[in-house]
């Protein structure tokens, strides 16, 4: 009984609300298509910062995507160390 009550506090405990963070995925998306689709889905979505852009590893598709990013002023970050295949989209 008492390992069972733990429990449900344990559970209870960590069951907080976790933001939902919106993603985009270009992989298959051609380079002509990519700018409209970022534009849209950053203005969509922007009360709902950060967002996440997956990119893949296609340095041209990355660039499209920074480019728009900065024609509009939105900071970002640009992967991590294991993944560079994304971009956060951060204000």
């Amino acid at each position: 009984m008492l390992r069972f009550l733990s429990l449900n506090i344990m559970s209870k405990r960590f069951k907080q609300k976790i933001p939902k963070q919106f993603k985009l995925d270009l992989h298959g998306v051609k380079h002509a298509d990519v700018e409209v689709l970022v534009e849209n889905f950053i203005f969509k979505y922007q009360e709902d910062l950060p967002i996440k852009i997956v990119t893949g590893n296609s340095n041209a598709m990355k660039k499209i995507v920074i480019n728009v990013l900065n024609k509009h002023n939105f900071s970002y970050l640009d992967g991590d160390f294991y993944n560079r295949g994304y971009i956060d989209v951060l204000n």
